[in-house]
C-alpha cells in the first residue's frame, strides 16, 4: 500500500487536500465577514465581492431552475475519479502532470461541496479594468484552472517526446 503512494502520482494528493482546504477556508472567512454583494478594494483591479454562483464557469446556466447544481456535482466526481485514476497511472519521475492532476481534483472537489451543502459555489475574487470585469471566481477556480495550465505546458513541453 505504501508504494501505492510513494511510486505513483498519489504522493501528490496532498497538493488536492491543501486546495481543498484553502479553498473552504477562504470561503468561510467571506461567508462570515462580507455580506453578500458587497464588494471591498483591496488594489485598483482587484475586489473581494462576495456572490453566489448557481452555475459553472463564468456563471453558465446559472439562471436555471435548479437542476444544474446536481448535473455539475456529478459532473465534478466523475471528474474527479477520473483523474485521480489518472493519477494514480503517473510514474515517480513525473512531478508536472500528477501536480496539475492534484490541484484540478481539490479544486473541483472544492466547488462540489459548495453545491452539496449550500446549493451554489461562494466566488469571491473579481479583477476589472475601468469598466471591463472578470466573473468572480474562488480559490477552487483558480487551481483548477492552473492545473489545466500545467496539462498544457507539459503538453507543449514534452512535443518532442512523445513525437519519437
Amino acid at each position: 500500500m505504501l508504494k501505492l503512494f510513494t511510486q505513483t502520482g498519489w504522493r501528490f494528493l496532498w497538493i488536492a487536500v491543501l486546495v481543498f482546504g484553502l479553498d473552504q477556508y477562504t470561503k468561510a472567512l467571506i461567508l462570515r465577514d462580507i455580506d453578500l454583494y458587497q464588494a471591498i478594494q483591496i488594489l485598483p483591479f482587484f475586489n473581494l465581492t462576495h456572490v453566489y454562483n448557481y452555475g459553472a464557469a463564468f456563471s453558465f446556466l446559472n439562471d436555471s431552475s435548479g437542476w444544474q447544481r446536481w448535473f455539475f456535482t456529478l459532473v465534478a466526481f466523475a471528474v474527479s475519479a477520473l483523474v485521480l485514476w489518472w493519477l494514480k497511472q503517473t510514474t515517480k519521475p513525473q512531478v508536472l502532470i500528477p501536480v496539475a492532476f492534484s490541484l484540478i481534483v481539490g479544486g473541483a472537489l472544492g466547488n462540489a461541496y459548495d453545491r452539496l451543502v449550500l446549493g451554489y459555489v461562494v466566488d469571491f475574487l473579481v479583477l476589472y479594468y475601468e469598466t471591463w470585469q472578470w466573473p468572480a471566481f474562488n480559490i477552487a477556480d483558480s487551481a483548477i484552472c492552473l492545473g489545466a495550465l500545467l496539462l498544457l505546458i507539459d503538453m507543449f513541453k514534452n512535443k518532442e517526446d512523445k513525437n519519437v
